[in-house]
């Protein structure tokens, strides 16, 4: 592979080649920093021109550089002066060094590479402290020498890492060749993390990738104490950025105070929540029963041996060419065919006499926003004959009712187990996951449990519509007396809810959410029941009595670092303080 044409036209009397010539060159560093505990692990060199001049920032001077085809040059020059002002500050860690696959290919033969070697050598940075990080790779054209050169690297101690992971450029195939110690996640990802769920979502499916090829994260471009909690908890080992330290002409042994102040405190991130939805990639080709059609010209004799046949079969569909043109369901038909004298006048007849001719047709692909479209139309016919389902307009098979009611609700209570259907809030799941997260960060928390008094007497006498709007005010005073960075609200189900306090002021903040529901659930209250402080209904044994107006409950479960070992048993824990709180008729109990 020879040299890039920019090294062969190379301006020796440029402005980038008198910099070199001078020596002008400085580099800055930035720490890297572990996640875990705040300790400065390495630290990127970033290499400057001059102060003052246009060519100060590095992006202005590479760009300068490849005018003048001195852009290899620059680079082995930028590597030397890294190591060069390393070496001077004597500090421990690694050094992250910026290389682009190009130089590494080009200009690190084997002989460039022995004598960057002595250099280091006589510098006294040892080769396992260099980690020469990969940029520009969407450019490698030929992956097999940049692998031989890497490998070449990893021979004597030098580690690799890949640059800006996900930038709309990098290569998932390269990272698999590759193999490099460390990739960096691109700052796009990192940059408000903690609200944006599809980047937690993206987040976590590179840490499974770097778990399958041993490779470890770093999140660029964390600037606040939210999105650096984040990553921490989704298990990314190092984080860079401005929260932790801005690049300075000297390397740093700890970290901005800021980052000391949150790195003290043992607290688990509250990651943002996406309601789940249904099951996008779910079709009625799931549930479709490939069976035979009968042609429009088989008789009610051949429909008669088909069902005796197969007591299973609960209907048949009636075809002309592939198309079809009807549908008999077996017990309209055994009700027709039952009847005196049917047999003999209508036997030998076509069977599209007792068909229905307007059946329910739905392609292979129709989804589950049309199935639940079909489920709450007017015409439920076929929740008892069935319907067909076609592939390109031509017969493929039938369905159930049953079949499709059946599927339709298991997505929908799958779906309600990560998110309530009605408050949005996370469900079953992300509370378990989060609770396990506390519990193995061995962080101490509150679960409060929060439930509502006399909510069956309201929605039996008012509505569930009036009911619905209920759960919703107590859904909307949760959320608003808790931090969303620190604490962590779901919906269990029905006027049931829990919280996961972590903010210190939880007493204070539970006192406010009862305070909030119980004047503001007044207002859907009818006046006369207002005034009288309830109502009169039947009881669930039938018996009537006076029922109190609506008042929320909260039970509240302080978990200690060691008390329990899973979810299960704070949910026990939480759900006994809440009954305690209903049975005492406090509006906050402490267990």
């Amino acid at each position: 592979m020879n040299p890039p044409a920019a090294c062969c036209a190379a301006n020796e009397h440029g402005v980038v080649a008198s910099l070199l010539a001078d020596r002008s060159l400085r580099a800055h560093f930035q720490p890297i920093v572990r996640l875990a505990d705040g300790v400065v692990f390495a630290h990127e060199a970033l290499v400057r021109g001059p102060v003052g001049t246009p060519l100060q920032q590095a992006d202005a001077l590479f760009k300068a550089a490849a005018e003048e085809g001195q852009t290899l040059r620059l680079e082995n020059a930028c590597v030397a002066v890294a190591l060069k002002c390393w070496s001077a500050h004597a500090v421990g860690g690694k050094l992250f060094v910026n290389v682009s696959a190009d130089a590494m290919v080009s200009c690190l033969q084997h002989t460039a590479l022995q004598e960057r070697l002595a250099a280091m050598q006589v510098l006294g940075v040892p080769a396992a402290a260099l980690v020469l990080e990969i940029t520009e790779h969407e450019r490698v054209s030929d992956v097999g020498r940049l692998v031989g050169a890497v490998n070449d690297l990893r021979s004597h101690g030098i580690q690799i890492a890949l640059d800006d992971f996900g930038d709309g450029r990098s290569s998932l195939r390269l990272w698999s060749e590759l193999h490099p110690d460390y990739v960096k996640i691109d700052k796009y990802f990192s940059n408000g993390l903690s609200h944006r769920a599809e980047k937690v979502q993206t987040m976590q499916a590179l840490a499974r990738i770097a778990e399958t090829f041993g490779t470890q994260l770093v999140a660029e471009g964390l600037e606040t104490v939210d999105d650096a909690r984040v990553a921490r908890d989704l298990g990314i080992h190092l984080g860079q950025g401005y929260f932790f330290g801005r690049p300075a002409a000297e390397p740093v042994a700890v970290v901005a105070e800021e980052a000391q102040r949150d790195f003290g405190r043992a607290s688990v991130a509250v990651l943002p929540h996406r309601p789940r939805s249904v099951r996008s990639d779910f079709t009625v080709e799931r549930i479709t029963l490939r069976q035979p059609a009968l042609d429009v010209s088989a008789t009610h004799l051949d429909v008669e041996r088909c069902f005796r046949a197969d007591p299973t079969l609960q209907n048949l569909a009636i075809v002309e060419e592939e198309r079809p043109v009807g549908l008999i369901h077996r017990s309209n038909f055994m009700d027709q065919y039952g009847k005196p004298f049917f047999r003999e006048l209508y036997g030998r007849k076509s069977c599209i006499v007792v068909a229905n001719t307007a059946p329910l047709v739905l392609d292979k692909h129709t989804g589950i926003a049309q199935l639940t479209d079909v489920l709450t139309s007017e015409d439920q016919r076929y929740l008892r004959d069935g319907f067909i389902v076609t592939e390109q307009g031509r017969y493929i098979g039938v369905g159930t009712g049953d079949m499709l009611v059946r599927s339709v609700t298991e997505i929908r209570v799958e779906a309600a187990r990560h998110a309530n259907p009605l408050t949005f809030l996370p469900g079953n799941i992300p509370i378990t996951e989060h609770v396990d997260r506390l519990l193995a960060h061995g962080v101490e928390f509150v679960a409060a449990y929060v439930d509502l008094n006399n909510f069956k007497p309201f929605n039996d006498q008012y509505g569930y519509w009036r009911g619905d709007e209920v759960i919703q005010l107590a859904a909307r005073a949760v959320v608003a007396h808790c931090d969303p960075r620190r604490d962590f609200v779901g919906h269990v189900g029905g006027d049931d809810f829990v919280v996961l306090f972590q903010s210190e002021d939880w007493l204070h903040r539970c006192e406010g959410i009862v305070a909030q529901f119980n004047d503001t659930v007044q207002t859907l209250y009818d006046e006369a029941d207002l005034r009288a402080g309830g109502f009169e209904a039947e009881d669930r044994h039938g018996e009537l009595r006076f029922f109190p107006l609506t008042t929320m409950s909260i039970g509240v479960k302080r978990v200690r670092r060691g008390q329990f070992t899973r979810a299960e048993q704070v949910a026990s824990a939480a759900a006994e303080a809440k009954r305690a709180a209903k049975r005492d008729g406090v509006g906050v109990l402490i267990q």
